[in-house]
């Protein structure tokens, strides 16, 4: 289905929501170059744990710009924050039940930053594959994609995808950074929604909306007693190997005085956790007990 969104942009909204007495809501937010449609099994996990499950294609991405992946009109970041907090007071009142945001990779910034806008609507929040992102690769890529921008910023951001993904691929020997799981990394290498490599313009926004956490006005805003859970790959180095994600955890437990944040760390496993076959019931279950305690 689509929602229309603050701008009168249409979203396209994934549902499922076939499940008895539900207990609350879990709003998926998905990460860069991949769509919600990713997490079929993932939401029917869910649903059978007594959960609905909904997630959007962001601006840019899947059914909601299938004919400009990788490119919207507007701030691509700002924006899909906005959308976030329009899905979830739709899915409040469409089924009265409170809402738990699961945020990955690019969906987990997108999350950091709806933690300061939005942070009141949720119950709870998950913050998966993700880091404290705000160091020199930020700025350098800032001046990157905004010098991208004023020449073409509907063309490929080459250069920083090479300075970002290259860069992640070289920390292992099979150059595989998405996951360990050979078929999860060939299915998304495969899908026509995926591996596309988003324009100047998205990276201009993405770097923009980093660099717009872990600021006092940001401390300032965010929720102090909403249960967070930090969950990643412990070799995932989107978020450095686990010390971005500890950092991450420092920031909001010491400096941000949050009282109800965890970490978790998945031994041997990579970026796409969640979708690697090894240990899928020890992460997929730490997942669902989380949502379990906080609903």
């Amino acid at each position: 289905m689509k929602l229309k969104s603050f701008d009168g942009k249409e979203i396209y909204l994934h549902v499922w929501d076939e499940v008895e007495s539900p207990r609350a809501a879990v709003q998926i937010v998905h990460g860069m170059a991949e769509h919600a449609g990713r997490y079929d099994a993932f939401a029917r996990h869910l649903n059978a744990h007594g959960f609905i499950v909904i997630a959007d294609d962001h601006r840019g991405h899947g059914r909601t710009d299938e004919e400009t992946l990788g490119y919207a009109e507007g701030n691509m970041f700002a924006d899909t924050v906005r959308d976030e907090g329009i899905i979830t007071d739709w899915c409040k009142e469409k089924y009265g039940l409170p809402v738990i945001l699961f945020g990955f990779s690019y969906g987990s910034f997108l999350a950091q930053r709806y933690l300061a806008d939005h942070g009141d609507k949720i119950a709870a929040a998950v913050i998966a594959g993700s880091s404290h992102k705000k160091d020199f690769e930020v700025y350098l890529g800032s001046l990157v994609a905004g010098m991208g921008c004023l020449f073409s910023p509907k063309k490929p951001a080459k250069f920083i995808e090479k300075l970002s993904f290259g860069a992640y691929a070289k920390k292992f020997e099979d150059r595989e950074w998405l996951s360990v799981d050979a078929e999860n990394n060939a299915a998304y290498k495969n899908d026509p929604y995926c591996a596309f490599t988003c324009s100047n313009r998205f990276y201009k926004d993405f770097f923009k909306g980093l660099r717009s956490l872990y600021t006092k006005e940001y401390i300032r805003r965010l929720p102090k007693d909403l249960p967070v859970l930090l969950v990643s790959g412990e070799s995932d180095p989107v978020g450095n190997m686990g010390k971005g994600v500890k950092k991450l955890y420092r920031f909001y437990t010491e400096k941000a005085a949050m009282s109800d944040v965890s970490l978790i760390l998945f031994e041997n496993s990579r970026h796409e956790f969640l979708n690697e076959q090894e240990g899928r019931a020890e992460k997929w279950g730490a997942v669902v007990s989380f949502l379990q305690e906080n609903c």
